[in-house]
């Protein structure tokens, strides 16, 4: 994987017009942002352009525009929010074109230090289109607009979109920088050299709902991790690959077999996969989720009740995991313990955080559930990293080249 790409310190934005793919799909209730925390993360990358002199173009995707543009899915309110942060207008282009006549001419008319936002991206269906050749005339309408590029948008850089990845191939022909921002590159130093070149012990931390989100994540884990830890409901299909009664248990009964290959697999390789010994279960699932009502009671995990559910790991589990992690210099944390959105179920995901806050180890949050139960249990300042990306952060974990990665220029 090669890791060492140019970043915004790599090039002098002076006088250029800097077309920066950021990440600004911010949730939205009745037109107000109810969590800026995407817009705050881009601010050091678009400040730092600005200082060099540079003309900054942002763009991002906003939802996942299925009725086409709409002016619930503008980003006029991100326009706002970052004029504020600034402390400077950020000139919003409106046209739902992206790249039209209006935004060539707020480009020609930008002094150095300006910052314009475009439209979503998302408005032009070219955006995420297949075939590639669809998204390359937008591409190179992007293009068109700057002579550098820099992507800052982790979250997105697993999707070889026009504004993500198509666009570098115009920007390199004309002779422009493709760079990483801030952002990026925090992403690659942590997650990247985590599962690449780890301190060790490392040690690995897989929860979440289903075993086939994550099989080649397992699968990649277990050749560079010294220990993988298995919580969430992908746990139920590990122990009946072992043989117990899971009762009424989520289940991938089409993964039994993988698990079987997983747990030989660690043997051979000497390495340790733990699996929960013991297990919160209730009648069924709570409903509605947050239900503080429900009803549970801890079992051996080899001896679910045939008409239970298993929600949580159990203390036992929880003290098993803590331990590991305590000894652990690197460690990688995707996928809650069990039902952490309901505070009954959230025990097991709360001890496994509170064990990485207390770690003298290089924690790294990859994104998704995971990093919204350690903001949720106020434990995110006690982390090195919490990825931004969700679905970007797996792919790291499985080895993959992620497209917004690759496509920047090497060093």
């Amino acid at each position: 994987m090669a890791l060492n790409k140019k970043s915004v310190d790599d090039f002098s934005a002076k006088g250029k017009r800097v077309l920066v793919r950021c990440d600004f799909n911010v949730p939205l209730k009745n037109g107000e942002i109810t969590d800026e925390t995407r817009i705050v993360a881009a601010l050091p990358t678009i400040k730092k352009l600005m200082a060099d002199g540079g003309k900054v173009i942002l763009c991002s995707h906003l939802g996942k525009v299925k009725e086409g543009p709409n002016e619930k899915e503008s980003l006029a309110p991100v326009a706002k929010a970052l004029s504020e942060k600034l402390g400077k207008e950020v000139k919003f282009i409106a046209d739902y074109n992206v790249t039209g006549q209006a935004a060539t001419d707020a480009v020609a008319a930008m002094n150095e230090g300006d910052v314009i936002l475009l439209q979503n991206t998302r408005f032009r269906m070219e955006e995420e289109t297949k075939p590639a050749k669809a998204g390359e005339k937008f591409a190179e309408e992007l293009a068109a607009l700057c002579d550098d590029y820099v992507c800052d948008a982790f979250g997105s850089s697993h999707r070889a979109h026009a504004s993500v990845s198509v666009v570098t191939k115009f920007v390199r022909a004309k002779g422009g920088n493709c760079a990483v921002g801030y952002l990026m590159q925090k992403e690659i130093n942590f997650l990247g050299n985590a599962v690449e070149n780890p301190v060790r012990p490392f040690v690995a931390i897989l929860g979440g709902a289903k075993v086939a989100d994550k099989l080649n994540v397992i699968d990649n884990l277990l050749e560079k991790a010294d220990t993988l830890i298995i919580g969430g409901g992908m746990a139920f299909t590990f122990l009946k690959a072992q043989g117990y009664e899971i009762g009424n248990s989520l289940v991938d009964d089409e993964k039994i077999d993988y698990c079987k290959q997983m747990m030989d697999k660690a043997a051979k390789l000497g390495k340790k996969l733990l699996l929960p010994v013991d297990t919160t279960v209730a009648a069924g699932f709570p409903d509605p989720i947050d239900n503080p009502d429900i009803a549970v009671s801890v079992v051996d995990s080899n001896a679910i009740p045939s008409d239970k559910e298993g929600l949580d790991i159990g203390p036992k589990t929880a003290a098993l995991y803590a331990d590991a992690v305590k000894s652990a210099k690197t460690v990688v944390w995707n996928g809650p313990m069990g039902v952490f959105e309901n505070p009954v179920l959230a025990k097991g995901t709360l001890s496994v955080a509170q064990a990485l806050a207390d770690s003298d180890a290089t924690t790294i949050i990859g994104g998704g559930d995971s990093a919204a139960a350690v903001n949720q249990m106020g434990l995110g300042d006690k982390m090195s990293h919490i990825s931004t990306g969700g679905g970007a952060s797996l792919e790291f974990l499985e080895g993959k080249e992620l497209p917004g990665v690759y496509a920047a220029d090497d060093k």
